[in-house]
């Protein structure tokens, strides 16, 4: 059987041998049954794969601090919010990993790779920060507690905000090299 490359971003561009597309510069990618679903296969398990990930660290953490039961009893009356925020995160990633397949022999913007950290950091400290309600008392820091134990839920709402803009930013930029690329 005879193996052809195609470009993923202009699969009219068709080689016997491995290279670079002459449109766009990509390089070419070995065409199979699944070449239709390369430019998702990639950061869709990327996606998921952060999803399961945050939901890891956030039963991680909060059994680590409180215990097993006191995660799932946090889960249970939070789950919307956590799984929320857990599925913003994944979307960001995926998204993130579709557009640096997309640009990826371009380079891609620092700035975003920023907005696409910070945001999720932010996102995971609003997440869990209210759960730090159970150490601070050993380090004295009272007031801090009472300010997070009291705003649980608007900290859950500043993550969900946080992430939204990060989806939006970078949904934006993959709108825009995608224009950009089909110019090529």
């Amino acid at each position: 059987m005879k193996v052809g490359y195609t470009c993923p971003m202009h699969p009219e561009i068709r080689q016997t041998s491995p290279g670079a597309c002459p449109k766009c510069g990509m390089a070419l990618v070995e065409e199979s049954s699944a070449a239709v679903s390369v430019g998702y296969a990639r950061p869709l398990q990327f996606g998921v794969g952060a999803f399961v990930l945050l939901l890891t660290v956030y039963f991680g953490i909060v059994s680590l601090i409180s215990g097993g039961s006191f995660a799932l009893e946090q889960f249970s009356k939070y789950w919307y919010f956590i799984v929320a925020l857990a599925v913003g995160f994944g979307i960001q990633v995926g998204l993130y990993t579709y557009l640096k397949n997309l640009v990826g022999r371009h380079g891609a913007s620092g700035r975003m790779v920023a907005v696409s950290g910070t945001t999720s950091t932010a996102a995971m400290v609003s997440c869990c920060a209210h759960y730090l309600v159970n150490i601070l008392p050993i380090l004295g820091v009272t007031g801090f507690l009472t300010v997070v134990a009291e705003y649980q839920v608007e900290l859950f709402w500043l993550g969900l905000a946080f992430n939204a803009a990060g989806i939006l930013y970078i949904a934006a930029k993959v709108t825009e090299a995608a224009r950009e690329h089909e110019r090529c």
